[in-house]
């Protein structure tokens, strides 16, 4: 079976972007699982549900239909609810904000890693999350915890804005991490932390074609 790749990590280390990258260099398929999680606050927020009701945010994962495709522009997860094209409104600020209070409802979570789990069982995949190596795919031959300081990851999530048309100062994006990494990391269900097996690979003063090739190198693989 082709490798399985689990790569982990707090908001702005730069996992999606090297995955994706990655998935593309080596031939495997690539699966944001965030995009999950930010498809159902998409819907959750569009259909006016409290995100605080865990039962109602667990029905509604139950019974939406999210499509991962794996056909957009280099090699970039296009993401279907409901069969609707919602790529780009998951990515959207009111999203970003609400995603983290989604993601720590357990039964949400039991959801989606089934659904992940099953991907990852037909192996040749790259799949980035922040749980991926300690929940979802625990028996992948390849984990790795990408990091960043704090000032970079919000320069970088600040710089993805801008390229969208909008505008967030430096200090609120700092913000705005710390408290999702404090969410994350603090949520008693699958919380934000490194596999106990998985390499530590510190994005802070790298390219994504370095932190690409370190990975592709450590599977012995090249990219």
């Amino acid at each position: 079976m082709k490798p399985r790749i689990a790569i982990d990590g707090p908001a702005g280390a730069g996992k999606s972007t090297v995955a994706r990258a990655l998935a593309q260099a080596l031939g495997l398929t690539y699966l944001d699982t965030g995009a999950m999680y930010r498809a159902i606050t998409l819907s959750a927020l569009r259909k006016g549900i409290n995100l605080s009701d865990a039962g109602d945010l667990a029905r509604l994962a139950q019974h939406i239909s999210i499509e991962i495709r794996n056909d957009g522009p280099d090699n970039q997860n296009m993401v279907f609810l409901d069969g609707q094209d919602v790529t780009e409104e998951i990515r959207l600020p009111e999203v970003s904000r609400n995603v983290s209070v989604v993601a720590r409802c357990p039964q949400v979570r039991t959801i989606l890693a089934a659904r992940q789990r099953q991907i990852g069982m037909r192996g040749g995949v790259v799949m980035d999350g922040r749980d991926i190596g300690t929940i979802v795919m625990p028996e992948a031959e390849y984990k790795f915890f990408l990091t960043a300081s704090l000032e970079e990851r919000a320069r970088r999530r600040q710089a993805e804005l801008e390229a969208k048309g909008e505008k967030i100062g430096l200090a609120q994006m700092m913000n705005e991490l710390s408290v999702r990494d404090q969410i994350d990391s603090g949520r008693e269900c699958a919380p934000l932390c490194p596999a106990a097996d998985a390499v530590h690979i510190d994005t802070t003063e790298m390219t994504i074609e370095q932190v690409v090739r370190k990975i592709a190198v450590s599977t012995g693989r090249s990219a």
